[in-house]
């Protein structure tokens, strides 16, 4: 579900505490001057928006900070008022996208009735598709900044923790070592398999999109059956 990218640096101020409820949003470390006061955080709102619109017309590689200061409407020195790069702004911009996704999963599994875990596997994965097909910006920085090496660590490990936190409270089941593991392998096998889907094709090719989902019931129903 995301960009690999190399972990150099320090994890901590991304990782989850065991203690912190599912879905609770953190400040990513680029982030320079945390937003205080409610305009201040409108105009953080606002350039994490317009970078979201900018990418998604030229793409990393073009995109720059001065384009996203214009079509946010903001002076360019805001934006480094928050952001020393465009990495960094990257980084904040997926930050946000985990985020959401984990509220808006959490939004979906209250829907589904407690202790079917296929039900609330199912929320994850059609929750991120939705995003990766409506989301602006989602399908080129979802969780994490394409080959970026100063982005935050192994995104993948951001979101299986997060949607581990998630399954273990809708089946009342500890959050241990052994679901951990699952959540993460099934995500980086579908991670594979969803980049393969939607290369090319921006709504991601059908089959093997039920492909992946298949796999991960195979996969999960092994420690949740």
């Amino acid at each position: 579900m995301s960009h690999r990218n190399p972990p150099n640096r320090p994890s901590e101020p991304d990782s989850p505490h065991p203690h912190d409820p599912p879905g609770k949003p953190r400040l990513p470390a680029s982030l320079r001057r945390v937003p205080v006061q409610e305009r201040s955080a409108e105009r953080l709102t606002r350039i994490l928006d317009a970078c979201a619109g900018v990418l998604d017309e030229v793409g990393y590689e073009e995109l720059t900070t001065r384009a996203v200061a214009r079509r946010a409407s903001v002076p360019i020195g805001s934006v480094y008022r928050f952001f020393g790069n465009k990495r960094a702004l990257m980084d904040a911009l997926a930050h946000r996208n985990l985020d959401a996704y984990a509220e808006r999963v959490a939004a979906r599994v209250r829907g589904v009735d407690r202790g079917d875990w296929r039900g609330a596997v199912d929320a994850a994965f059609d929750e991120y598709l939705d995003m990766k097909r409506t989301v602006p910006g989602f399908g080129l920085v979802d969780f994490g900044v394409p080959s970026a090496p100063d982005a935050m660590p192994d995104a993948n490990v951001q979101v299986a923790e997060r949607v581990a936190a998630l399954l273990a409270d809708h089946l009342g089941s500890p959050l241990d070592e052994r679901l951990r593991r699952t959540v993460l392998v099934g995500v980086e096998a579908v991670d594979a398999v969803l980049q393969l889907a939607f290369r090319g094709r921006p709504s991601g090719d059908p089959d093997l999109v039920e492909e992946a989902r298949t796999l991960l019931h195979a996969y999960f129903a092994r420690s949740l059956d």
